[in-house]
């Protein structure tokens, strides 16, 4: 009953919040999602203190104790990064390789990195001490852009569709390296030895790879046996759940499996084009996939607002969150900036220079779930005391890009195509 009373309590808030939102305010979803459910957690936490009722009492504990990190992470984030991922362009996404590959890799490590090192100084200003290990660790945990936030949000603002397909695609793939970067940097804080970054790299990524592209290949001759559109749902929810589970077991990366696995249905999806026209005339895979897709990043949205039910809003800990909300911007800029400049020779995406490509690659980061599930699986080795720096960094770097970050995003955009034609017209 329990698992039923949360999930009707949820679709509640979305359907309620949606219509709210469609009606007045008409920002995009995602962001109505977590800040009107944020603020119904406010207004029953302040309801709680003063009259303690039983039943609030109950349902606030239900959410409090809700296992976010195995939800998302054990359960329903191969779907969504399979369905984010079918949404790729295919041919932009291989004409922009070099830049995804830039920002998902070496952009993710070096500000995972500078973000440390940032927050390490900040931490011992405010007398909190963190060691530079855990700083770092927090970095790895913050850094990578969100897949769900970036597909949820980006897809609606307007943006060109190369800057869109190289923000969705970083968003994709960085994950991946975020995760690996975690335990890299989590079996130092842990004490349970330090395993070479480059062999566990290389084991996460191409163990995934193999698997997602056996699994798919195998899976995918079914899908011309079939005349029936459903039995195509029903192999591609098979192919990414048992490449996700296989990856999972072996030690590889399930995220960058699921990714690989959307992007192989949706290119070989194209190619049977005809064949699915005939079978397929009302579209049933890709409005099941869209609906997948919109039910379970809207769930995601919601959750991350009611567990801030988690939080306790002390000064240190108010102070520490907006601090890593700037040194996650400081770094990411610096992480953005610093390869893009040594590898793009002059020659920027979008016909950008340096700044404009910074600037718009750095304020289109947005942080979603799998930061909150990465730091909410740090408790089970970290102080508390420690545990609840990191937890309030973390949530307030994610509240500050998905709704001020992500509110303004279209603006800063349309301000970096004015300097450009600016910049252009002026023949610098």
């Amino acid at each position: 009953m329990e698992f039923l009373t949360i999930f009707t309590i949820l679709i509640l808030l979305i359907t309620l919040i949606s219509l709210v939102n469609e009606r007045t305010v008409k920002m995009p979803n995602e962001i109505a999602l977590l800040l009107f459910s944020f603020l119904i957690c406010l207004a029953l936490r302040l309801g709680y203190a003063l009259f303690s009722p039983q039943l609030l009492e109950r349902a606030l504990a239900m959410f409090r104790n809700f296992q976010f990190e195995s939800y998302l992470m054990d359960g329903v984030l191969c779907f969504m990064l399979f369905a984010g991922a079918g949404q790729v362009h295919f041919k932009k996404f291989t004409v922009n390789l070099k830049n995804i590959t830039l920002l998902s890799l070496a952009a993710t490590a070096l500000s995972s990195v500078l973000f440390g090192l940032l927050f390490y100084g900040v931490t011992h200003l405010l007398g909190l001490g963190l060691d530079i290990w855990v700083c770092i660790l927090l970095g790895c945990i913050i850094s990578p852009t969100d897949p769900i936030a970036a597909t949820g949000i980006m897809n609606k603002l307007g943006l060109s569709k190369n800057i869109t397909t190289i923000i969705e695609s970083e968003s994709l793939f960085n994950d991946g390296m975020g995760v690996v970067l975690f335990a890299f940097f989590k079996s130092i804080v842990s004490n349970m030895g330090q395993e070479n970054f480059l062999l566990l790299m290389l084991r996460e990524a191409l163990g995934a790879a193999a698997v997602a592209l056996l699994v798919s290949g195998l899976l995918f001759l079914l899908v011309p046996l079939t005349r029936k559109p459903i039995n195509h749902v029903f192999i591609s929810i098979l192919t990414v759940s048992a490449a996700y589970l296989i990856c999972e077991i072996c030690g590889f990366s399930g995220p960058i499996a699921s990714v690989i696995c959307g992007m192989y249905f949706s290119y070989h999806m194209e190619k049977l084009e005809r064949l699915r026209q005939v079978i397929d005339p009302g579209e049933i895979y890709n409005d099941f996939w869209e609906v997948v897709d919109g039910l379970l990043n809207s769930v995601l949205f919601v959750l991350i607002g009611i567990s801030t039910l988690r939080l306790s809003f002390t000064p240190e800990l108010v102070i520490a969150g907006l601090s890593a909300v700037v040194c996650t911007l400081l770094s990411r800029a610096a992480g953005v900036g610093v390869p893009t400049a040594l590898a793009a020779r002059g020659r920027f995406p979008g016909g950008y220079n340096l700044s404009e490509y910074v600037l718009l690659m750095t304020w289109s980061a947005l942080k979603g779930g799998l930061s909150l599930a990465l730091v909410i699986s740090t408790q089970e080795f970290l102080p508390q005391e420690t545990y609840r720096v990191l937890l309030e960094a973390v949530y307030t770097a994610i509240f500050f890009t998905v709704i001020v970050q992500g509110l303004t995003t279209k603006k800063m955009y349309r301000f970096i195509e004015r300097h450009k034609s600016l910049r252009i017209r002026k023949g610098e």
